[in-house]
């Protein structure tokens, strides 16, 4: 309840509100932030209470607590879930050009060594290291999150610059036309 912020003052509070005001009450009393008799009249009050703002006041003297452990592996969790998918589409292309390279080395006879497969590997080890930072013995979540943000910055960087060139060309063409249009009059 101390980490949620009330939407309207005046709303109705319902028995869960109740039941988890209490229990951050008697966690906050288990930490020894509040006395025996603190605990009895704020448990009283948040029984009592009839409003999420009547909630909220018991509490707001209070620090929020930390996360539950259930909760922090839930959070960590979902985290893996969408850094996984983000590598799984980066490695889409990487796995795409091999395929194309494989099509290219069977049609042209598919003799001599199998060269393909170093696209692969290219492709491939970014996710095999990435995927043991993921889900190894020692998860390195922010590491892999500030890899994929710096891949995703020079990324959008490199599109920037590519279309800043295109725009600066086509500019060009369009003044060196407009240039023989005003010669020719």
């Amino acid at each position: 309840m101390a980490g949620d912020a009330p939407r309207d003052p005046d709303l109705r509070a319902s028995d869960e509100q109740r039941e988890r005001a209490a229990r951050e009450i008697r966690e906050h009393f288990a930490a020894g932030r509040l006395t025996d008799e603190e605990l009895g009249d704020r448990l009283q009050a948040a029984y009592s209470a009839r409003t999420e703002h009547d909630l909220s006041r018991l509490l707001s003297d209070l620090p929020n607590l930390p996360a539950a452990p259930a909760q922090q592996k839930a959070e960590i969790v979902a985290r893996r879930r969408q850094l996984q998918r983000r590598l799984l589409q980066e490695t889409g292309g990487g796995a795409a050009l091999f395929l194309l390279c494989t099509v290219i080395w069977l049609v042209s006879g598919a003799h001599g060594q199998f060269w393909p497969i170093w696209v692969a590997l290219v492709a491939l080890i970014p996710l095999v290291r990435n995927g043991w930072r993921l889900y190894g013995p020692a998860p390195e979540l922010d590491r892999v999150e500030r890899e994929l943000e710096e891949r995703r910055r020079r990324d959008e960087h490199r599109n920037r610059l590519r279309s800043e060139t295109r725009a600066d060309a086509l500019n060009e063409r369009r003044a060196a036309r407009y240039e023989r249009r005003r010669r020719e009059r």
